[in-house]
């Protein structure tokens, strides 16, 4: 979890001293920003009324919700969405409270003012799964306190009690008078916000729980959608970056005559990349123009005193340093003393291996920077604006509250788009500055290809773990010591205060050890490698969960155990594994295990685990095509069951859980992997990387919910973890191999 202390120390960092309480004064001013659907794709900034007393920023109606004059009511996003659907589900939440008619309701995003900050974590994120967990009971009190507002508006315009009146399907209506809500907004919002509201008894819910379609379904299914690479200004150009062949690369020398003579390019600007190292910018016309322009230059590269990775050694590297204690795990269900694993009359020595990988979002990045003296505009699909706002105002040499941050739509994220350094934001922004200073002053929309992406961008960590486990005949586990090599993603970021502690990067371990309450003893080598890396969809989950549920597997197989029963043995007595228990039966039941024969060639494969506080079961059906090496498994069936507390859209859950199966299913396949030779990374594009295309997803998948009215929890990321152990399980049951790399391997 998250330490709001740390978050402090994170954003003062980030800002040069600059205080988050401060950062929030400075670009609130004052005042709460109203965003208001504009021309432009996203949401454009409008001022709003002073902040009444009585509330915080992000517990103002008039910063979250604007209701036109025909009912057309506009819920804004406080986070950025990325394909989670979180903007239809948050504004179900605040819909729920309202009472308003859902068919007229809209949906927008904040920006990086302090309205919209996380009201947990007090910084502007998302990430972690957070967005419905952490702003439930906020989106709540906004709906909740809106239809005060309106009733209380009704009330004085008619003259009679608040009590006298109802609101519902957004319509004030009492003593034969009835009134839109459209026609009390205005009036309303000038009223003075509730300190506290009455909530609805989840009883009484008509929209949460419901199986509901996006609010912008219709737009992104008929192509219509906006997102940040669909940005246009008035006069804007276009650039494109060449980046140094190996990372923090500098310019050594730079003949850009053949560029500049390329109709529609502008200018080649040598400029200032992400953690040191040099680039250089095309600008031009359009992205064509400015990429053959980027084909005519040539440069020089200085490589000079430059670490050159190469995947090779460093999994020789790693797998050395596996052998060795590192840190301790801090936490003290991790220092157990395992001493006595030696002893065991049955032992697993296993040894894992994971790739770096890339995120392989469906739009590559793209940030338009429009830089005038006293103002920056700068557009994108931000996961985090306002620890942006301050790297881009250091970048362009203003004020935080000088720049404005507007939030679009992104075509899938992964983690790529929350870059703790603010990394290709900034890039933008330098592009800017350079266009600027050499007296050619536009927009600019600087834009990431795919090859961009893939051969200069930032990448899961490559990660190694040893595992030496004792256990007798009937599965008791007496010691597990345990040892993760991989690089730290916070330490030395702005975010190190988030989960970094006593020389442990807390993304690199979560997921260890959870639901079994068994002895582990657990360290961490975090080498320092010159390759950028980023957390990755379920972050440190994407590998532990793989290690823990297929050592689990092959214990259960060692010991003539039913997979299933052992992991409820392993959990029976533990309180904090019941939901784990649950999810696992659920997806027992709709899968059939136990009660049906497979076909011959066939074989189940079980796994669950909880990642970001909601818990994914998967029961799996599998088969092999291909002989001896050029084997490859098939998923025919897939069976999740999921418990994420208070289901709030559960149309959103099951397609999150079908996109996040397959998306792991792509890290078992041949080729999925980012590799480095000499510094340079070997891949260009995705023929270069196996991509889990519409013939390899399952004929078969169901999604099944465990009831609860409990407090929500996220969906975003847990589906990933246990889909690549639930598969390496069955093919384990087919080969009598045990997968200890991805993507998998045969013999």
């Amino acid at each position: 979890m998250l330490n709001p202390r740390r978050i402090d120390q994170a954003f003062s960092a980030a800002a040069g001293g600059l205080s988050r309480r401060t950062f929030v004064t400075t670009t609130v001013g004052g005042a709460v920003g109203l965003a208001l659907l504009g021309g432009l794709p996203g949401v454009a900034a409008a001022q709003a009324p002073d902040v009444k007393p009585g509330a915080k920023p992000t517990e103002q109606p008039l910063a979250f919700i604007a209701i036109a004059a025909d009912g057309t009511t506009t819920i804004l996003c406080n986070r950025m969405d990325m394909g989670q659907g979180i903007e239809t589900g948050l504004a179900m939440i605040c819909a729920e409270e309202l009472d308003a008619d859902w068919s007229q309701v809209r949906t927008g995003f904040g920006d990086q003012k302090g309205a919209y900050v996380d009201p947990l974590f007090g910084m502007h994120l998302t990430g972690g799964s957070n967005s419905v967990k952490n702003s439930y009971q906020q989106y709540r009190e906004l709906g909740a306190r809106c239809k005060a507002m309106l009733l209380g508006a009704a009330a004085q315009r008619w003259g009679v009690p608040v009590a006298s009146l109802k609101a519902e399907n957004g319509v004030v209506s009492g003593g034969g008078k009835s009134a839109g809500y459209g026609e009390l907004f205005d009036a309303a919002m000038k009223g003075p916000v509730p300190e506290a509201v009455t909530l609805k008894d989840p009883k009484a819910f008509k929209l949460i729980g419901q199986p509901t379609g996006l609010v912008v379904g219709k737009a992104k299914s008929t192509g219509g959608q906006a997102y940040g690479m669909d940005v246009q200004l008035p006069g804007m150009a276009v650039a494109v970056i060449q980046r140094p062949p190996v990372f923090n690369g500098k310019i050594g020398k730079l003949d850009a005559a053949e560029a500049l003579k390329i109709k529609g390019v502008k200018a080649v600007l040598p400029v200032t990349l992400d953690r040191g190292g040099q680039g250089v910018a095309v600008v031009a016309s359009g992205y064509w123009a400015a990429k053959k322009g980027r084909d005519a230059i040539k440069v020089e590269w200085d490589l000079s005193g430059l670490a050159k990775p190469d995947t090779a050694a460093l999994t020789k590297q790693y797998l050395a340093l596996a052998k060795t204690p590192g840190t301790p795990a801090p936490k003290p269900e991790f220092q157990t003393d395992v001493g006595g694993w030696t002893k065991a009359p049955k032992k697993i020595t296993a040894d894992f291996v994971f790739p770096y990988l890339n995120h392989a979002q469906m739009e590559p990045l793209a940030c338009t920077v429009d830089l005038k003296d006293e103002r920056c505009d700068v557009y994108y699909a931000a996961q985090m604006p306002g620890l942006d706002a301050m790297a881009l105002a250091r970048t362009v040499g203003l004020k935080p509250e000088q720049v404005q941050v507007h939030v679009q739509m992104a075509g899938g994220g992964f983690g790529r788009r929350a870059t703790p350094a603010s990394e290709w934001p900034r890039e933008a922004a330098a592009v800017a500055v350079a266009l600027a200073q050499a007296g050619q002053r536009m927009p600019v929309k600087v834009i990431w290809s795919r090859e961009d992406d893939v051969k200069a961008g930032y990448y899961r960590p490559m990660t190694v773990h040893r595992a030496e486990i004792g256990f007798d005949a009937k599965g008791k586990i007496t010691g597990w010591q345990h040892r993760i090599v991989s690089q730290s993603i916070l330490k030395g970021s702005p975010l190190e205060g988030f989960g970094y502690q006593k020389g442990v990067d807390g993304t690199t371990t979560e997921g260890m050890r959870d639901p079994y309450d068994i002895p582990m003893n657990l360290s961490v080598h975090h080498p320092d490698v010159n390759v950028p890396v980023l957390w990755w969809r379920s972050v440190g989950s994407t590998h532990t969960a793989y290690v823990m549920e297929t050592l689990i597997d092959e214990i259960a197989f060692t010991t003539k155990q039913d997979p299933v029963a052992y992991r409820l043995a392993l959990m029976a007595g533990n309180a904090k594994a019941e939901r784990h228990r649950q999810a696992l039966q659920a997806a027992v039941d709709k899968s059939g295990y136990g009660q049906r024969k497979l076909k011959a060639g066939q074989a189940w494969g079980v796994a669950v685990h909880e990642s970001f506080e909601s818990v994914v079961a998967y029961v799996v059906v599998a088969s092999l095509k291909g002989k001896g090496k050029d084997r490859q498994p098939v998923l025919q069936e897939v069976h999740a069951g999921v418990h994420c507390n208070l289901c709030i859209n559960p149309r959103s859950v099951e397609t999150q859980v079908q996109g996040a199966a397959i998306m792991a299913l792509g890290t078992t396949m041949p080729t999925h992997r980012v590799t480095l030779k000499d510094g340079v990374v070997e891949q260009n594009n995705f023929y270069d990387m196996a991509m889990p295309r519409i013939t390899d997803a399952p004929k078969v998948m169901t999604v099944s919910i465990v009831p609860s009215s409990d407090a929500p929890k996220g969906m975003g990321e847990p589906g990933v973890p246990p889909l690549a152990p639930a598969l390496a399980n069955a093919v384990a049951r087919l080969t009598g191999q045990r997968q200890r790399e991805l993507p998998f391997k045969f013999a």
